[in-house]
């Protein structure tokens, strides 16, 4: 693999990890923090399987369908839809087309208007201060309003088009299936996000020579309603339930779906936004490609059951201070900063 395509994330972090691999005397040393990394893994876990082609059907298959995504949502906050009307060839096809994108030389992707968008390019973790706060990828962050923007990449554009379509209708009939189980009419979330800030992301996983050591994806929990993620046949997707890390088994023919925090909020906690992680690889590329579900920035998020866990707020203050807690400590904090009374709640996956 050319070395021009690579965000230079060994010089960038070079001495941070050489802090964290040699003692005073050069000697070889082994952190907790890789323990951390390391050891906390559980056995494979397969996710829950929706199988959307139900509600074509009758009212029986119909229902079973909502009620085993609704169990889902509620048991894991993780779960996996097949028969979702996406074919595997626009999928396929995605993946390709950021792969020439993500081969582009790093000058050239690095430029802030590459792809004639202003702050899509992504790469490692700028504020991080440990090893266990490096993010080792890349990734383009686009805003889906944006997409019809880019204008001199006509295959990348038409291929993300055809695919973040698809992909708002997911999300939108996925959130109306979960909001009627809370008694939330039907159009509460596609009012929201219609014109909202919902967004794309083409993630790539470079090989990384201190794999035991750094996350692929640092933990964090999702700031949005839903996420719809692919992931081909290699994975490195964590989830953290119960207080331990479960590696998730993948599955080509299907798509992932995570409740956000925002979702946790509405739901008052009944569906639960689990805290994730992506671990990196020393040897293997990976890519993947996610689509968030969000509203627009004034709308008010508010939790649907009463009495509510958490106090009103804003999506774009949520956003705010999640901006500031990551620019003062390198991590986010979440939707501990807005509970009610100083609340301690039983968290399912923290």
């Amino acid at each position: 693999m050319s070395m021009e395509i690579e965000p230079p994330l060994e010089v960038r972090y070079y001495a941070l990890m050489k802090e964290e691999v040699e003692d005073k005397n050069g000697r070889l040393v082994v952190e907790n923090e890789e323990r951390e990394i390391v050891e906390e893994c559980e056995d494979e876990v397969e996710l829950p399987v929706i199988d959307l082609g139900l509600l074509k059907m009758g009212n029986l298959e119909r229902e079973k369908c909502k009620n085993e995504m609704v169990e889902a949502a509620r048991n894991w906050g993780f779960f996996q839809i097949i028969n979702h009307g996406v074919c595997e060839k626009v999928l396929k096809a995605m993946i390709y087309e950021q792969k020439k994108v993500f081969n582009e030389p790093f000058a050239k992707k690095s430029l802030s208007n590459f792809l004639n968008l202003v702050g899509t390019y992504r790469w490692g973790n700028p504020v991080a201060i440990s090893p266990t706060q490096i993010s080792w990828s890349e990734a383009f962050h686009i805003a889906v309003l944006e997409v019809s923007n880019l204008k001199d990449h006509v295959t990348l554009r038409t291929t993300m088009e055809g695919v973040v379509k698809k992909l708002g209708r997911l999300a939108e009939k996925i959130s109306e299936i979960l909001g009627q189980s809370l008694g939330i009419k039907s159009s509460y979330f596609k009012e929201r996000c219609e014109k909202g800030k919902s967004s794309f992301r083409l993630n790539r996983y470079p090989p990384c020579p201190f794999a035991s050591k750094v996350y692929g994806l640092i933990p964090h929990t999702d700031s949005d309603y839903l996420t719809i993620l692919y992931q081909p046949q290699i994975s490195g997707l964590q989830l953290l339930r119960a207080g331990k890390w479960f590696p998730v088994k993948p599955n080509p023919q299907a798509l992932l779906v995570n409740i956000g925090d925002l979702f946790q909020v509405v739901s008052n906690d009944v569906f639960r936004s689990l805290k994730h992680r992506v671990v990196a690889s020393e040897a293997v590329e990976r890519f993947s490609f996610a689509y968030f579900y969000c509203p627009s920035d004034d709308v008010l998020i508010e939790s649907w059951l009463k009495p509510s866990n958490y106090r009103q707020f804003s999506y774009k203050e949520y956003r705010q201070q999640i901006e500031k807690d990551v620019e003062k400590t390198g991590n986010k904090v979440g939707l501990s900063r807005f509970f009610l009374h100083n609340m301690l709640l039983p968290h399912l996956g923290q």
